[in-house]
């Protein structure tokens, strides 16, 4: 992962408790409906970059990089608020999601994947 000369304020960064990539999982919902919109993967970086300018940025585990929320597809996310689990092991992103939040086109990716039970 990229390091930028800029950093996480260190009261948000001592409470992370990250995997072994150093990612923290990251639970994105709809801010006016709860609905959950996707799961993904912030490291330190990622989370200061959304922090700074309220677009959700991510860890793309796959592509080894940072990718910001619509930049490629338009299908940006306006982050609205950030709370840490209990543990500091996982965030809870609420946004105000523009158009759809899974790369298959469905407005969440749990429609995508669909019902197991």
């Amino acid at each position: 992962m990229k390091r930028s000369a800029e950093s996480l304020d260190p009261r948000i960064a001592q409470r992370l408790k990250r995997n072994e990539q150093g990612l923290v999982a990251v639970i994105v919902q709809q801010y006016d409906t709860d609905e959950v919109l996707m799961l993904a993967w912030m490291d330190d970086e990622a989370l200061r970059r959304t922090l700074e300018s309220r677009r959700a940025t991510y860890w793309s585990r796959s592509r080894q990089e940072y990718w910001r929320k619509g930049d490629t597809s338009g299908h940006v996310q306006h982050v609205k608020s950030i709370q840490i689990d209990c543990d500091g092991d996982a965030l809870l992103m609420k946004v105000d999601q523009i158009g759809a939040a899974c790369h298959t086109g469905t407005h969440s990716c749990f429609e995508a994947g669909g019902t197991i039970q």
